[in-house]
Protein backbone atom coordinates (compact mmCIF):
# COMPACT_ATOMS: atom_id res chain seq x y z
CA UNK A 1 0.00 0.00 0.00
CA UNK A 2 1.34 3.43 -0.91
CA UNK A 3 2.46 5.67 1.95
CA UNK A 4 0.17 8.56 2.84
CA UNK A 5 1.07 12.21 2.74
CA UNK A 6 1.89 12.15 6.48
CA UNK A 7 3.47 9.50 8.68
CA UNK A 8 1.77 8.03 11.75
CA UNK A 9 4.04 10.08 14.02
CA UNK A 10 3.16 13.33 12.26
CA UNK A 11 -0.54 12.56 12.48
CA UNK A 12 -0.18 11.76 16.19
CA UNK A 13 1.56 15.09 16.91
CA UNK A 14 -1.06 17.04 14.95
CA UNK A 15 -3.91 15.25 16.71
CA UNK A 16 -2.32 15.90 20.11
CA UNK A 17 -2.09 19.64 19.52
CA UNK A 18 -5.56 19.91 18.07
CA UNK A 19 -7.16 17.80 20.84
CA UNK A 20 -5.21 19.14 23.81
CA UNK A 21 -6.58 19.04 27.38
CA UNK A 22 -8.45 21.96 28.84
CA UNK A 23 -5.38 23.28 30.70
CA UNK A 24 -3.58 23.30 27.36
CA UNK A 25 -6.39 25.08 25.56
CA UNK A 26 -4.17 28.02 24.60
CA UNK A 27 -1.92 25.64 22.67
CA UNK A 28 -4.97 24.29 20.83
CA UNK A 29 -6.06 27.83 19.90
CA UNK A 30 -2.58 28.69 18.59
CA UNK A 31 -2.50 25.44 16.60
CA UNK A 32 -5.91 26.19 15.08
CA UNK A 33 -4.90 29.72 14.11
CA UNK A 34 -1.66 28.42 12.58
CA UNK A 35 -3.51 25.76 10.61
CA UNK A 36 -6.05 28.31 9.34
CA UNK A 37 -3.27 30.71 8.33
CA UNK A 38 -1.40 28.03 6.41
CA UNK A 39 -4.61 26.93 4.66
CA UNK A 40 -5.43 30.50 3.64
CA UNK A 41 -1.88 31.09 2.42
CA UNK A 42 -1.87 27.94 0.30
CA UNK A 43 -5.33 28.74 -1.11
CA UNK A 44 -4.22 32.28 -2.01
CA UNK A 45 -1.09 30.95 -3.72
CA UNK A 46 -3.12 28.45 -5.75
CA UNK A 47 -5.59 31.15 -6.84
CA UNK A 48 -2.83 33.59 -7.84
CA UNK A 49 -0.97 30.90 -9.80
CA UNK A 50 -4.18 29.91 -11.60
CA UNK A 51 -4.92 33.55 -12.51
CA UNK A 52 -1.37 34.16 -13.74
CA UNK A 53 -1.38 30.95 -15.77
CA UNK A 54 -4.69 31.91 -17.35
CA UNK A 55 -3.37 35.40 -18.11
CA UNK A 56 -0.26 33.93 -19.75
CA UNK A 57 -2.35 31.61 -21.93
CA UNK A 58 -4.69 34.45 -22.94
CA UNK A 59 -1.77 36.76 -23.73
CA UNK A 60 0.00 34.11 -25.82
CA UNK A 61 -3.21 33.29 -27.68
CA UNK A 62 -3.73 36.93 -28.61
CA UNK A 63 -0.14 37.81 -29.50
CA UNK A 64 0.79 34.59 -31.27
CA UNK A 65 -2.72 34.08 -32.59
CA UNK A 66 -2.28 37.08 -34.86
CA UNK A 67 1.44 37.07 -35.62
CA UNK A 68 2.11 33.37 -35.95
CA UNK A 69 4.73 31.35 -34.11
CA UNK A 70 7.47 31.59 -36.77
CA UNK A 71 8.22 33.53 -39.93
CA UNK A 72 10.23 32.26 -42.90
CA UNK A 73 11.91 35.07 -44.81
CA UNK A 74 14.31 35.11 -47.76
CA UNK A 75 17.82 36.53 -47.71
CA UNK A 76 16.65 38.80 -50.48
CA UNK A 77 13.69 41.13 -49.98
CA UNK A 78 10.96 38.71 -51.11
CA UNK A 79 10.11 34.99 -50.98
CA UNK A 80 9.55 33.73 -54.52
CA UNK A 81 7.94 30.46 -55.61
CA UNK A 82 6.47 30.20 -52.12
CA UNK A 83 3.67 27.66 -52.65
CA UNK A 84 5.95 24.57 -52.97
CA UNK A 85 7.92 25.74 -49.93
CA UNK A 86 4.71 26.26 -47.96
CA UNK A 87 3.56 22.74 -48.84
CA UNK A 88 6.84 21.24 -47.63
CA UNK A 89 6.66 23.16 -44.36
CA UNK A 90 3.00 22.20 -43.84
CA UNK A 91 3.99 18.52 -44.12
CA UNK A 92 6.28 18.82 -41.07
CA UNK A 93 4.88 17.15 -37.96
CA UNK A 94 3.43 19.70 -35.54
CA UNK A 95 2.85 22.46 -38.10
CA UNK A 96 -0.83 23.44 -38.16
CA UNK A 97 -0.88 26.42 -40.53
CA UNK A 98 1.35 27.99 -43.19
CA UNK A 99 0.25 31.22 -44.85
CA UNK A 100 2.02 33.46 -47.36
CA UNK A 101 1.89 37.04 -46.17
CA UNK A 102 2.87 40.50 -47.37
CA UNK A 103 3.55 43.19 -44.79
CA UNK A 104 4.13 46.87 -45.34
CA UNK A 105 3.84 50.12 -43.44
CA UNK A 106 1.52 52.79 -44.79
CA UNK A 107 -0.07 56.09 -43.91
CA UNK A 108 -3.86 55.75 -43.84
CA UNK A 109 -5.82 58.91 -44.66
CA UNK A 110 -9.51 59.69 -44.46
CA UNK A 111 -11.41 62.94 -44.91
CA UNK A 112 -10.95 63.79 -41.22
CA UNK A 113 -7.69 62.23 -39.99
CA UNK A 114 -4.52 60.32 -40.79
CA UNK A 115 -2.68 57.53 -38.95
CA UNK A 116 0.16 55.11 -39.42
CA UNK A 117 -0.86 51.52 -40.09
CA UNK A 118 0.51 48.09 -40.94
CA UNK A 119 -0.97 46.35 -43.97
CA UNK A 120 -1.01 42.56 -43.99
CA UNK A 121 -1.86 40.85 -47.26
CA UNK A 122 -3.47 37.40 -46.86
CA UNK A 123 -5.55 35.02 -48.90
CA UNK A 124 -9.20 34.86 -47.88
CA UNK A 125 -8.82 31.22 -46.78
CA UNK A 126 -5.83 32.12 -44.62
CA UNK A 127 -7.63 35.04 -43.00
CA UNK A 128 -10.59 32.76 -42.32
CA UNK A 129 -8.31 30.27 -40.58
CA UNK A 130 -6.89 33.11 -38.45
CA UNK A 131 -9.65 32.71 -35.88
CA UNK A 132 -8.55 35.60 -33.68
CA UNK A 133 -9.64 37.86 -36.55
CA UNK A 134 -12.31 35.87 -38.39
CA UNK A 135 -14.22 35.16 -35.15
CA UNK A 136 -14.12 38.83 -34.16
CA UNK A 137 -15.53 40.61 -37.21
CA UNK A 138 -17.75 43.29 -35.68
CA UNK A 139 -18.95 44.91 -38.92
CA UNK A 140 -19.09 43.73 -42.51
CA UNK A 141 -18.82 40.21 -43.90
CA UNK A 142 -15.68 38.15 -44.42
CA UNK A 143 -17.11 37.04 -47.77
CA UNK A 144 -16.41 40.56 -49.03
CA UNK A 145 -12.71 40.12 -48.34
CA UNK A 146 -11.25 39.58 -51.79
CA UNK A 147 -13.54 41.95 -53.65
CA UNK A 148 -11.68 44.55 -55.73
CA UNK A 149 -10.02 47.34 -53.72
CA UNK A 150 -11.40 46.28 -50.32
CA UNK A 151 -9.73 46.12 -46.92
CA UNK A 152 -10.58 45.16 -43.32
CA UNK A 153 -9.62 47.65 -40.61
CA UNK A 154 -9.22 47.42 -36.82
CA UNK A 155 -11.99 49.15 -34.89
CA UNK A 156 -9.69 51.57 -33.05
CA UNK A 157 -8.04 52.63 -36.29
CA UNK A 158 -11.47 53.07 -37.88
CA UNK A 159 -12.59 55.30 -34.99
CA UNK A 160 -9.41 57.34 -35.24
CA UNK A 161 -9.98 57.86 -38.95
CA UNK A 162 -13.72 58.35 -38.55
CA UNK A 163 -14.60 55.64 -41.08
CA UNK A 164 -17.11 52.77 -41.24
CA UNK A 165 -17.91 49.92 -43.67
CA UNK A 166 -18.41 51.40 -47.10
CA UNK A 167 -16.19 54.44 -46.46
CA UNK A 168 -13.04 55.11 -48.46
CA UNK A 169 -9.47 55.25 -47.11
CA UNK A 170 -6.41 56.43 -48.99
CA UNK A 171 -3.25 54.40 -48.33
CA UNK A 172 0.15 55.95 -48.93
CA UNK A 173 3.24 53.72 -49.03
CA UNK A 174 6.74 55.26 -49.06
CA UNK A 175 8.04 52.94 -51.78
CA UNK A 176 6.39 53.68 -55.08
CA UNK A 177 7.36 54.32 -58.67
CA UNK A 178 10.89 55.42 -59.57
CA UNK A 179 10.96 58.66 -61.56
CA UNK A 180 13.77 60.95 -62.78
CA UNK A 181 13.04 63.03 -59.67
CA UNK A 182 13.34 60.08 -57.29
CA UNK A 183 10.92 57.59 -55.74
CA UNK A 184 7.34 58.79 -55.50
CA UNK A 185 4.97 57.41 -52.84
CA UNK A 186 2.42 54.80 -53.83
CA UNK A 187 -1.11 56.19 -53.30
CA UNK A 188 -4.38 54.31 -53.74
CA UNK A 189 -7.93 54.43 -52.39
CA UNK A 190 -9.64 51.41 -50.81
CA UNK A 191 -13.14 50.73 -49.56
CA UNK A 192 -13.55 49.57 -45.96
CA UNK A 193 -15.37 46.23 -46.25
CA UNK A 194 -15.35 45.33 -42.56
CA UNK A 195 -14.06 46.00 -39.07
CA UNK A 196 -12.46 43.59 -36.60
CA UNK A 197 -11.75 43.78 -32.87
CA UNK A 198 -9.29 41.29 -31.37
CA UNK A 199 -9.18 42.96 -27.96
CA UNK A 200 -5.62 44.32 -28.03
CA UNK A 201 -5.34 48.03 -28.74
CA UNK A 202 -1.97 47.67 -30.49
CA UNK A 203 -3.57 45.49 -33.16
CA UNK A 204 -7.00 47.12 -33.30
CA UNK A 205 -5.41 50.55 -33.82
CA UNK A 206 -2.75 49.50 -36.34
CA UNK A 207 -3.64 46.51 -38.51
CA UNK A 208 -5.24 46.59 -41.95
CA UNK A 209 -5.91 43.32 -43.78
CA UNK A 210 -5.78 43.32 -47.57
CA UNK A 211 -6.29 40.46 -50.07
CA UNK A 212 -2.94 38.91 -50.97
CA UNK A 213 -3.12 39.57 -54.72
CA UNK A 214 -4.07 43.21 -54.13
CA UNK A 215 -1.20 43.58 -51.65
CA UNK A 216 1.19 42.17 -54.27
CA UNK A 217 0.02 44.82 -56.72
CA UNK A 218 0.06 47.63 -54.19
CA UNK A 219 3.54 46.90 -52.83
CA UNK A 220 4.85 45.85 -56.27
CA UNK A 221 6.13 42.44 -55.16
CA UNK A 222 5.09 40.65 -58.34
CA UNK A 223 4.27 37.00 -57.60
CA UNK A 224 6.37 37.01 -54.41
CA UNK A 225 5.56 37.54 -50.72
CA UNK A 226 7.53 39.00 -47.83
CA UNK A 227 7.26 35.93 -45.57
CA UNK A 228 5.61 32.63 -44.77
CA UNK A 229 3.74 32.70 -41.47
CA UNK A 230 3.85 29.40 -39.56
CA UNK A 231 1.75 28.16 -36.64
CA UNK A 232 2.40 25.00 -34.66
CA UNK A 233 0.44 22.94 -32.16
CA UNK A 234 2.90 23.94 -29.39
CA UNK A 235 4.27 27.51 -29.54
CA UNK A 236 6.63 26.79 -26.61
Amino acid sequence: MAAGAFSAFERMIAWRYLRSRRREGFVSVIAGISLTGIALGVATLIIVMAVMNGFRIELLNRILGLNGHMLVRAESRFVTDFDPLAQRIAAIDGVTRVAPVIEGQVMANSDVAAAGALVRGLRQSDLRSLHLVSDNIVAGDLEQFGAPDTIFVGVRLARQLGVYPGAMITLLAPRGAVTPFGVTPRVKQYRVAGLFEVGMSEYDSTFIFMPLEEAQRYFRTGAAVTALEIMTDDPD
